[in-house]
């Protein structure tokens, strides 16, 4: 959990910004993203898979080109 700490002569855009880095930091925002809806285990298994095939595509690509 993001905390900050304000400062009495500080603005609210400052603290503001303060905020959002904390959070940017600890990740909190990608990890809202990947909980706002429920994929099942199948479906999990299948994106991973497909990942792990662009991944190894693009590796390959990119040793053919040097």
């Amino acid at each position: 959990m993001p905390i900050v700490k304000v400062r009495e002569s500080e603005p609210f855009d400052n603290a503001l910004r303060k905020f959002k880095k904390q959070c940017d930091r600890e990740g909190i925002l990608s990890e809202v993203k990947k909980r706002e809806y429920y994929d099942k285990p199948s479906v999990k298994k299948k994106k991973k898979s497909i990942a792990a095939k662009k991944k190894a595509a693009k590796k390959f690509k990119m040793s053919r080109s040097r």
